[in-house]
């Protein structure tokens, strides 16, 4: 088994159908991760969780409600091959966690992808009661119960299956907060050799990295303090602290967020698009108020998909036939896909046409009575509110017409699974049943059951247009819209998550989504855009037939969508991406504060420990502000004087800086030196103003005293601040 590399933790991971281990955007996302790291010969170990029953199948009744259904997975028909796996002796590996008090032990099937390995923990093992036996059987339980114990599964028998196995990672990646028991683990194996609980915590934090994905406050698992001391009160003193400090590591109004236990123990933490990078440290403000929106360390990696699962067989084709003949592994290469351009119009619309028909057929769409081409539009995605499936029906009239029109047909396709705790999500899906059998709509409107990646496949490949409404800025990333675009299916989104990137003007068409008029006016505005661009541009261009019946204008712009979107927005450029920001400095960062017996992790736990100690000395005790003033630091500029008293810290402990806005929603920062010494522990610091108008920034200005080491990850590790 391969010694260093990354261990990749999610709690879901859809590789295929076959294999339904996953509920939706963040599974797949995972999986095409560990297929790009296994194309790229990336050295990588995934861990994640067999469940049982897998996620549920969808069947909607008579009256248009979700039914689920949850039958056993069947190893035997997965494409990929499912195997235990076994020690030396050819004897199951089973490994122990205690939950809530009691053993629990779990077996460990993997799948094998080149380079890659995929371990997926069962807790279906003989030696557990009947209701641990149970307690992997099905994904995101409601159960707060199950779910805390699923978790202690992923990140604490995660670990420990890693550590039975022999893997020793470089590199620690949580996608998402699931799995961050680990960190408590890792902590635990550190303190059992008797390494002490800041140092243990330094080292781990060093090469642990955090992908969030979730935008919104609700999103992130939380659980209340009493239930992690009954689950997890076992741990503390095995970690070699005391309750308190173990839970500080989670604890965030009144409870454990599984998210702030990830950031707290993470060195770098990034978010799926640059708009998301923005909306996380703005929730992550709300934690750290003392710390501007624009300082708060978070990175992002936009999402993307591998292009190898979601591009039909036919496009392929067509590439090999076009493009450079190693293409396929130069994915991520821009120049490679101007070839794209001189596709002859009628090959490429022949395919597209090809994909469409397929998927007319395989999804048994009763689409013949619009003749062979009528426009569709695809709506494909979990059914949550935020998605706002029904925005295109905000004005049934309105739609009625357009989706009417004998001469331009277009029809609509629906296909998603509500959770089945979400009630309102569930309604989503009656309400367009209840409307796709209003005659005006009936045979232009479908809804496709037991939506799953066949048949996402199937629709991202064969739909014209691919729609995507949520409410602004609630989608992080958002990767549906990328496979369509790989296949010539052209986007019309709300400018949220990756689209806000990916659109030029020329690629597809763009929703603002305006988010400063309240819910409702952002709904009317929204659907208003919409109706606009599919009265006005949408349907009239794929309507405009040139020579032998071919929409060329239409499809110079699926040549135009598949060459700036696909070499960005696929897993190839991604995991690269993560390699060289995000897992290269984790390495080398981890090895470092490992390096001579813990010598960097323990010097920055002890030197966190004192400045937390002794930070509420620090107090900005006067600023001053003096225009033209010739001082040791500027001739002839606006200068700051600020006296500061800094207790028993060290004066090369700290930074100071002005600090104020500028103009534009962005800070600036203009660094003050130390000039004299008043007496023990107080002294004079001074600077210059930074070249920006003095109106903009002489009414919203003051300074700041933060903690600064150069062992620390970013500026803002410590969370600190204290300003004037």
């Amino acid at each position: 088994m391969p010694n260093g590399g990354v261990a990749y933790f999610s709690a879901e991971f859809g590789l295929d159908e076959s294999l339904p281990i996953y509920s939706g955007g963040l599974g797949i996302l995972a999986g095409d991760h560990i297929k790009a790291a296994a194309d790229l010969n990336i050295p990588l170990t995934g861990v994640g969780i067999f469940y049982k029953k897998g996620y549920f199948q969808q069947q909607i009744n008579e009256n248009g409600w979700q039914q689920q259904r949850y039958p056993d997975v069947n190893l035997e028909a997965s494409v990929y091959p499912v195997q235990l796996a076994k020690d030396a002796e050819g004897r199951p590996i089973i490994i122990e966690v205690t939950i809530a008090g009691r053993p629990v032990y779990a077996k460990a099937w993997y799948v094998s992808l080149g380079s890659v390995t995929l371990y997926l923990l069962s807790t279906d093992v003989e030696a557990n009661s009947e209701s641990d036996r149970q307690l992997t059987d099905n994904l995101y339980p409601s159960n707060q119960d199950a779910r805390i114990s699923q978790e202690m599964l992923l990140g604490i028998g995660g670990a420990r299956l890693l550590a039975a196995l022999g893997i020793k990672p470089d590199v620690w990646h949580m996608n998402e907060g699931h799995s961050a028991f680990l960190a408590f683990e890792r902590i635990r194996m550190l303190s059992a050799e008797g390494v002490s609980f800041e140092t243990a915590l330094e080292a781990v934090k060093a090469s642990t990295v955090f992908t969030t994905h979730t935008p919104v406050p609700a999103g992130h698992d939380v659980f209340s303090i009493e239930m992690i001391d009954r689950y997890l009160g076992d741990y503390y003193w095995q970690m070699g602290a005391d309750r308190d400090r173990v839970l500080a590591l989670g604890q965030l109004d009144g409870a454990f967020n599984m998210t702030r236990l990830a950031v707290s123990s993470s060195s770098k933490v990034n978010g799926v698009s640059k708009l998301h990078g923005e909306v996380t440290r703005e929730l992550f403000h709300r934690w750290m108020p003392h710390i501007p929106i624009q300082d708060i360390p978070v990175d992002s990696v936009t999402n993307g998909v591998h292009i190898g699962t979601w591009l039909a067989d036919g496009m392929k084709k067509l590439y090999d036939q076009h493009l450079v003949s190693d293409w396929a592994i130069r994915t991520q290469e821009v120049d490679i896909w101007a070839s794209v351009r001189e596709i002859p119009a009628t090959e490429l619309w022949k395919e597209h046409k090809k994909a469409k028909s397929e998927m007319v057929q395989e999804l048994g769409l009763p689409l013949t009575a619009f003749g062979e081409e009528p426009l569709i539009i695809g709506f494909a995605r979990r059914f949550a509110t935020y998605k706002r499936a029904l925005l295109i029906f905000s004005d049934l009239d309105r739609l009625a017409r357009i989706l009417g029109d004998a001469q331009r047909p277009v029809c609509l396709i629906f296909a998603g699974k509500a959770h089945p705790a979400d009630e309102p999500g569930k309604d989503l899906i009656r309400r367009i049943v209840e409307l796709s059998r209003e005659d005006r709509f009936k045979g232009r409107v479908h809804i496709v059951e037991n939506y799953a990646m066949d048949k996402a496949k199937k629709l991202v490949q064969g739909v014209d247009v691919w729609l995507n409404t949520p409410v602004k800025p609630m989608e992080a990333s958002g990767t549906s819209g990328q496979k369509a675009a790989l296949n010539g299916v052209l986007n019309c989104s709300v400018l949220d998550g990756w689209w806000v990137e990916g659109y030029n003007g020329r690629n597809g068409w763009a929703i603002d989504g305006v988010t400063d008029g309240g819910s409702d006016e952002q709904t009317r505005q929204d659907s208003e855009t919409l109706y606009r661009l599919l009265e006005d541009e949408i349907v009239p261009l794929y309507y405009k037939r040139g020579e032998r019946a071919i929409p060329t204008e239409w499809v110079n712009m699926m040549k135009e969508s598949i060459v700036s979107l696909t070499p960005v927005y696929n897993t190839h450029r991604m995991v690269t991406d993560y390699w060289n920001r995000i897992y290269v400095p984790a390495t080398e960062r981890g090895k470092r504060f490992r390096a001579d017996n813990f010598e960097v992790a323990s010097r920055v736990g002890a030197y966190k420990r004192f400045i937390r100690d002794n930070w509420s000395a620090v107090h900005v005790n006067k600023v001053e502000i003096l225009d033209n003033h010739s001082s040791r630091i500027g001739l002839n500029k606006t200068a700051f004087i600020a006296k500061i008293d800094l207790g028993p810290i060290w004066h090369k402990d700290v930074r100071v800086e002005a600090v104020g806005s500028d103009g534009r929603r962005g800070i600036w920062r203009a660094k003050l030196e130390l000039v004299q010494q008043l007496s023990k522990g107080l002294y004079v610091y001074e600077g210059v103003s930074p070249e920006i108008p003095i109106d903009v920034w002489r009414s919203n200005v003051n300074v700041r005293v933060t903690p600064i080491s150069p062992d620390f990850a970013n500026d803002f590790e410590m969370e600190l601040a204290t300003w004037g």
